[in-house]
């Protein structure tokens, strides 16, 4: 059986990787075009795509998938299977059409709630206790197609989004490992999705990486940990981006008086308070513009910043 495997982020490395140790024939990769990335904006390849390369396979990174040369492209390898795993484009009715076995993808939530791009990320700043991962097969729509199975995967308290995301992909390569022997025999039996229950996860936005002062203490900490380690939360001091990396679990019944959501409260060695909507926010790891990532300790030594100064 001739399989093409499609991903992106290091998410789905190991599920490329599993396919080649259990035996599989993956003809061809397809991956995103290389990306600019740090502040040098260099071309740098996907993680897929280097786990391709470090295999020995053929790697094919259209821009759109949906042009006619680039789905000539990839019916030139005649898959019988395609699998996908956090590719990053939505598969034309040509390409869905293409594979005899079907074309599934492992998707990182418990369809049909959070369908879109950005599922893991969601969760955590939703506050959710449970995500998991659905193995689906791939339909016109966004993440609508029926499911083949699903595995629940908790959140503890002190995940972030980049916990999650190994956490994930391995559970994510270990269902794609139990449900390949009957891929390989053909189309298996599935689960219409209830679009009643449907929830999305788009990407996020510049907008959403800004925290609110006004939200509870809970919800902000839950949106930190669900921008860790991508793009980080922020917050404006001096009217110059202020970066949270990190805080601690905030704790009931800590009001913090009658100040203005945003104040900075305290800045010590333990960390930043700051006044929320409903109490305090100890933030623990902090980035000022122009500066590295910094814990609250080295931060607190020479800090401009003082009690009274409001964030926003």
């Amino acid at each position: 059986m001739k399989i093409v495997f499609m991903g992106t982020p290091a998410f789905a490395v190991p599920s490329l990787r599993m396919l080649l140790e259990e035996g599989y024939e993956v003809v061809a990769v397809v991956t995103q075009p290389d990306r600019p990335q740090g502040r040098k904006k260099m071309l740098a390849p996907s993680p897929v795509k280097e786990a391709a390369l470090e295999l020995g396979l053929p790697v094919l990174q259209p821009e759109r998938m949906r042009r006619p040369e680039a789905v000539a492209e990839l019916a030139a390898y005649e898959p019988d299977l395609i699998v996908t795993a956090a590719y990053g484009q939505i598969l034309p009715k040509s390409v869905l059409e293409l594979p005899k076995n079907g074309c599934v993808n492992v998707h990182g939530s418990l369809l049909p709630k959070y369908r879109g791009g950005a599922p893991i990320q969601r969760c955590i700043i939703n506050g959710e206790k449970v995500t998991g991962v659905t193995l689906m097969y791939m339909a016109e729509g966004l993440d609508t197609g029926d499911m083949i199975s699903r595995v629940e995967v908790p959140i503890e308290d002190e995940d972030t989004s980049g916990t999650m995301f190994d956490k994930l992909s391995l559970a994510g390569r270990d269902l794609l490992k139990a449900e390949m022997p009957r891929l390989a025999a053909g189309r298996v039996e599935a689960a219409v999705q209830d679009d009643s229950e449907a929830t999305y996860a788009p990407n996020l936005s510049r907008e959403d990486e800004r925290i609110d002062w006004t939200a509870g203490s809970l919800a902000t900490y839950n949106r930190i940990r669900g921008l860790v380690p991508f793009s980080g939360a922020f917050t404006l001091w001096n009217g110059e981006t202020f970066k949270v990396w990190a805080a601690a679990k905030p704790s009931a019944g800590n009001a913090g008086g009658s100040a203005e959501p945003g104040t900075v409260l305290s800045v010590s060695e333990r960390g930043v308070e700051v006044k929320t909507g409903d109490g305090i926010l100890l933030l623990t790891t902090v980035q000022p513009a122009g500066k590295k990532a910094m814990s609250a300790a080295d931060f607190s030594r020479g800090a401009s910043l003082k009690p009274g100064a409001v964030l926003g």
